[in-house]
């Protein structure tokens, strides 16, 4: 793939892909450049290094987490919504859980989802700090529930994969 057609999207969905099947040990540019058919050079024309990507596709996922409709639904509703769905996303990339403990992540997508999460609390009727604590504490106990999962997604891939039985391994 020529650099002029490699957008920053690609590498970000393609980088998204990488690290649900290798997780984080497995996310390198050389790696991320073969899976897109460009030079592991070729990304760094659109992200600067492994952990501005990091931070990309690490906001990116958060499009994947529920935002409902406040004036369709009550506060409790909506805030176990967004838990499920928060867990839901978590499971899906378990790099992400791994990854909670090295980066901070920030950007659009997480903004929207933190401005949301923090409506769903003062229509619970939380103030300021309160309504701070409130999510937080979901969040914690969600990301200690997907953390089990995340937990056991990494020694998986390091796993070596079943070979087929050879024929002439113990044939009579």
């Amino acid at each position: 793939m020529a650099r002029e057609t490699l957008t920053k999207d690609q590498i970000i969905r393609t980088a998204i892909e990488l690290l649900d099947e290798e997780g984080l040990e497995g996310l390198n540019m050389r790696s991320l450049g073969k899976r897109l058919g460009a030079a592991a050079t070729a990304v760094y024309w659109h992200v600067k290094n492994k952990d501005d990507l990091l931070l990309l596709v690490g906001d990116q996922v958060w499009d994947e987490v529920e935002l409902p409709d406040l004036d369709a639904v009550d506060w409790r509703t909506a805030a176990t919504s967004m838990a499920l769905s928060l867990h839901a996303m978590l499971v899906r990339h378990p790099w992400l859980v791994q990854a909670f403990g090295s980066h901070l992540f920030y950007g659009p997508r997480k903004a929207r989802h933190d401005d949301r999460i923090l409506a769903v609390y003062e229509a619970a009727g939380f103030s300021g700090a309160a309504a701070d604590r409130a999510a937080a504490s979901v969040f914690t106990y969600v990301l200690g529930n997907a953390l089990g999962a995340s937990a056991t997604a990494s020694p998986r891939r390091r796993r070596p994969r079943p070979r087929a039985a050879s024929r002439t391994c113990g044939a009579a």
